[in-house]
């Protein structure tokens, strides 16, 4: 059972992109003024060094001082949280653990990277970082992405962790909201952690949202999200339809890409990632500007 004393979050907690100069170094007075753009829109916490931080392609200092850089500019005024990606288990222990150091609220777990785990393999990973640290954490489920999926089975076997308060759900599946609810309760926190499945999961019954594309239109993405709590389905629908082209840039290969120019397009940030991304160019580039530019001209009044 989870430990009663730990908050239960929920709300609208951004993935946010890692702002870089040109040459691919940090730009860490970008990313601060991108988090307290975003602590202003209303959000109830922050995600740093995610998928769509480019954890992976981070040096383990760097992921350290973008973790710091929000913990700073949030000043305590919300939960900071810090994606867990690593290579190995040793690393993401360590990780961890510097984070608690640093003052992270919390972390976002995903499952081994570079290797495919088997469901044992899986259990073990995610137990043992559990016992890295007493704060809480998310266990980010994405099994499209990483080719690692936690079942609701899976998870209602680990419910015994007594820190792990909260699941990402990235199945693309809202099935699985139900399935969840059905099999463990209120157990876990439910976030959803795919845009374009927003209004679906909020029906269903979440508590939160892992927001990607809507790191760019702060504003919007936070009524959207005020008007399922408060049941407005027609309004929430016209925001809805309004914003998902530019959802659906979150779920393709190249999302980091998209993501970072439509921050450039609304003057939260620059396109720049690190390699092996590079930026987008010819026709794809020019495709996507259209989505964006098209969407911003009907952008409404908020």
């Amino acid at each position: 059972m989870p430990n009663s004393s730990l908050p239960r979050w929920s709300g609208v907690f951004p993935a946010v992109v890692t702002q870089m100069h040109q040459d691919q170094s940090l730009d860490l007075a970008s990313s601060a003024r991108h988090f307290e753009a975003l602590i202003q829109s209303g959000i109830s916490g922050l995600i740093v060094c995610g998928s769509l931080g480019e954890n992976q392609c981070l040096q383990p200092d760097e992921k350290r001082a973008v973790l710091k850089c929000a913990i700073d500019t949030a000043k305590g005024r919300l939960p900071v949280l810090s994606g867990v990606a690593e290579m190995s288990t040793r690393a993401a222990i360590q990780y961890m653990q510097d984070g608690e150091k640093l003052g992270a609220a919390g972390f976002m777990v995903m499952p081994p990277m570079v290797y495919k785990s088997d469901p044992r393999e899986t259990e073990h990973w995610f137990r043992t970082l559990a016992k890295a640290t007493p704060l809480p954490w998310m266990l980010y489920n994405n099994p499209v992405g990483y080719h690692t999926d936690v079942t609701p089975e899976m998870f209602a076997q680990i419910a015994d962790i007594p820190n792990l308060t909260c699941i990402k759900e990235s199945s693309a599946n809202p099935r699985r909201i139900t399935e969840l609810r059905n099999l463990v309760g209120d157990r876990y926190q439910l976030f959803t952690g795919v845009d374009d499945l927003i209004l679906e999961c909020s029906i269903l019954g979440i508590d939160g949202w892992v927001a990607g594309s809507g790191i760019a239109f702060p504003q919007e993405n936070q009524k959207l999200w005020d008007l399922t709590r408060a049941g407005k389905w027609d309004e929430a629908r016209t925001l809805y339809r309004w914003m998902q082209p530019l959802m659906k840039l979150d779920t393709h290969i190249h999302f980091v890409q998209y993501i970072k120019l439509l921050c450039q397009e609304t003057g939260l940030g620059k396109e720049w990632c690190r390699e092996p991304r590079l930026p987008l160019s010819g026709s794809e580039r020019d495709q996507v500007l259209t989505i964006i530019r098209t969407s911003l001209a009907k952008r409404p009044q908020i």
